[in-house]
């Protein structure tokens, strides 16, 4: 996951600096699809929140515990 110093290097390096993205991907060893979501969003930071669990642990021994 991206932190928030990262994001603003890739911004720098590409509205300031004026490179461009593969060289940028070089550079920070990132993916292009990750430099670009970066450049063409406004986002300063990402997060990823799971909605459900997919396979809870203790589901067969939830009632037992209960």
């Amino acid at each position: 996951m991206l932190i928030v110093e990262t994001i603003a290097k890739i911004r720098r390096l590409h509205f300031t600096e004026g490179k461009g993205i593969k060289t940028i991907c070089r550079d920070l060893k990132l993916s292009k699809k990750v430099v670009r979501k970066v450049i063409r969003t406004g986002i300063t930071e990402f997060t990823y929140t799971r909605t459900v669990q997919p396979r809870p642990k203790l589901g067969a021994w939830l009632g037992e515990l209960n």
